[in-house]
């Protein structure tokens, strides 16, 4: 399996939710509720590492985003 963390970090930076959680699910096997906590994880990682790589700021990237 090839490696698609550098996929869907591009998909979280660019505010990208749905695919992201798509390969999440795809890769990894993961339920609705594990791609949720995964994602969670994975953003919150990139938002201290890369936190100018974001296309939107904090406070609104899951603005009108309900799961």
């Amino acid at each position: 399996m090839t490696d698609r963390w550098p996929d869907i970090d591009e998909h979280i930076v660019s505010h990208r939710i749905i695919p992201a959680m798509m390969i999440l699910r795809e890769v990894f096997g993961h339920s609705i509720h594990e791609a949720i906590d995964a994602f969670g994880a994975r953003y919150r990682l990139l938002r201290e590492t890369r936190p100018d790589d974001f296309t939107v700021g904090p406070e609104e990237y899951f603005r009108h985003f309900y799961s």
